[in-house]
């Protein structure tokens, strides 16, 4: 019995950190607030692609993924939705971007006790920093491979 296939959407965050400083998007959409680095995967990209280039397209920060903290699926009867979070750090000493563009506003460097003063787009950007700030588990970024990847020790 064929089945009809089932819509899709993939998204990927990043949460970016640099010694006690995580790096926020001031977001073009979403009433202007501030979050972090995040997107939809395109046709034909892997997860851990758009990580990185919706990162550097919203902050300007080039940056190299180091962990996966969690893999969130939805479930609806109009389709599916999946949710990579990466942590990440930079990879050069670039600033965040300052200039509004189409992607965002722009971003800051924002410690953890400073995110009082930013309107966030909701509780996910602070539970993700205290999460990792207690030490919460972050598991290797590589746990996500192609389909038919031979299965070695080590990665």
């Amino acid at each position: 019995m064929a089945r009809d296939p089932i819509p899709t959407w993939f998204f990927a965050v990043v949460v970016v950190r640099e010694s006690d400083r995580y790096l926020l998007v001031h977001e073009a959409k979403h009433e202007q607030l501030w979050y972090l680095p995040a997107g939809r995967v395109e046709p034909g990209e892997t997860l851990s692609a758009a990580a990185v280039r919706e990162t550097l397209e919203e902050t300007g920060v080039p940056v190299r993924l180091t962990g996966l903290i969690r893999v969130e699926h939805t479930a609806s009867l109009r389709g599916a939705r999946v949710r990579v979070i990466y942590l990440a750090e930079p990879t050069a000493a670039t600033p965040p971007k300052t200039v509004p563009d189409q992607e965002s506003l722009g971003a800051e460097w924002v410690r953890p006790g400073d995110l009082g003063a930013y309107p966030l787009r909701g509780d996910e950007v602070r539970e993700l920093i205290e999460y990792l700030e207690a030490g919460g588990a972050v598991y290797p970024a590589d746990l996500i491979q192609p389909e038919g990847m031979p299965f070695r020790p080590g990665g």
